[in-house]
């Protein structure tokens, strides 16, 4: 930091120094208090920051969190392991598929349970889809608190497609809930119709929409010289601040869940006969800062087009629930309509004082979302809704470490890094 400033304390209220009284900007000093947030355009959400300020130079940075009360992890006491995904997806509500798939890939973790096939290669699908959608607002919305209008309408315009497939396999468009224990809430409602509208995305769609951002932004002179050299994060400190995902791999931590902790159909022989695990590349860059991680976001939209490539003209056949395996899972209707058996089953997991007898475990599981490691730890006792939860945020780890990023560059930088970061508010007050 090229300022060597001596550390004071603030009351971010009446916005005075506590150990020199007199000198705050009130008093002639050189130095101010500054509220950034929670009502600014580039923090999205509700996010507040405290900076110091010595000029437009950034001294110090207290993030501020829980404008949203929303209790998300206490929720997970209160509702059983299908209901808790209607309150899962709310957390990172930019791709809330990715936070259906993190959930109950844990629950079935602690209940062991193998999924189908159908459903393995359903979700490796709906997983990229959200990952690109994510990607999408990330750099459209950064291209966008740094000027660049226009970038931002490349990457919402495309999102409107993939909000059309998970409206198709749902009937909702913004929060499908769509996985439950052992499957899904339902099967694809015509597996053509799917296959083409995923094709049109990754085909016709994406290509030229990433063509365009890339074009508009990386050539742009005034956007490379805000974000090249900006927030800079080493490779030893992306490890020990915790940091995943995009983030932490433009610093040249080359970790991925995918690869590191293979789930899905990133591992070999998902089908249960040998089928090898998805082909694709981990998007590293060593800079380190807000060019880098733009970059990498882009280059991770590419091998998602890439992955669904490999799947969407393989989809399995069979069910997509395990019913027949662990009774799980709702049994068919025809075995409902059918069989006493399929009857009791059925009310045996939908009334209020029968539903799942869930080991006397505890588990932790994680997926690689398009922030980072997004993960819950599950503490069951055996009753039907979980004892504990706890939820493995990418931002509330990210914006921790906000501050020490911050520290040096001028206020106008503090944009471009908040950006670079992909916070969302939601995950980080839980």
């Amino acid at each position: 930091m090229p300022y060597d400033l001596k550390p004071i304390d603030i009351d971010v209220e009446s916005t005075e120094y506590l150990d020199e009284p007199g000198r705050g900007p009130t008093a002639g000093g050189d130095r101010w208090t500054l509220n950034f947030g929670p009502q600014h355009p580039a923090t999205h959400t509700t996010l507040r920051m405290v900076m110091e300020l010595d000029g437009e130079r950034v001294v110090r940075v207290t993030p501020h969190i829980g404008y949203l009360h929303s209790g998300f992890e206490k929720l997970g006491e209160a509702l059983d392991y299908n209901q808790y995904v209607t309150i899962v997806s709310r957390m990172d509500y930019v791709s809330p598929i990715c936070n259906d798939i993190s959930w109950h890939h844990a629950i079935e973790q602690l209940f062991d349970i193998d999924i189908t096939p159908r459903c393995k290669v359903l979700r490796t699908i709906l997983g990229e889809l959200g990952r690109i959608q994510n990607h999408l607002l990330g750099v459209g919305a950064a291209a966008l608190d740094l000027g660049a209008f226009t970038g931002f309408l490349y990457g919402f315009n495309e999102r409107e497609a993939i909000m059309d497939v998970m409206d198709y396999i749902s009937g909702q468009r913004f929060h499908p809930d769509w996985t439950r224990v052992g499957g899904a809430m339902q099967d694809l409602p015509d597996e053509e119709v799917f296959k083409r509208m995923v094709k049109s995305i990754i085909r016709e769609k994406l290509p030229p929409a990433l063509a365009d951002l890339e074009g508009l932004c990386l050539k742009n002179r005034i956007f490379r010289d805000r974000v090249e050299g900006i927030g800079v994060v080493t490779h030893d400190e992306a490890i020990s601040w915790g940091l995943s995902g995009p983030v932490a791999r433009a610093s040249g931590v080359k970790r991925d869940v995918r690869k590191d902790e293979p789930y899905l159909c990133f591992k070999d022989n998902w089908d249960g006969q040998g089928a090898r695990a998805v082909d694709f590349k981990v998007a590293v860059a060593t800079t380190g800062d807000v060019l880098g991680r733009f970059l990498v976001r882009l280059e991770e939209m590419k091998q998602s087009i890439r992955i669904i490539e490999q799947l969407i003209d393989h989809i399995p056949g069979g069910p997509i629930n395990t019913y027949a395996d662990a009774k799980a899972a709702k049994p068919p209707k025809s075995e409902v309509y059918g069989s006493i058996e399929g009857l009791i089953e059925h009310f045996q997991l939908v009334m209020t004082n029968r539903k799942w007898k869930a080991p006397i475990n505890e588990t932790y599981a994680c997926i690689e979302s398009a922030n980072g490691e997004h993960g819950f730890y599950v503490v069951a006792d055996g009753g039907p809704v979980p004892w504990r939860v706890k939820h493995r945020a990418c931002s509330f780890m990210h914006f921790g470490c906000f501050a020490k990023m911050l520290e040096g560059h001028l206020l106008s930088d503090a944009v471009a890094v908040l950006g670079s970061l992909n916070i969302i508010a939601a995950e980080l007050d839980r």
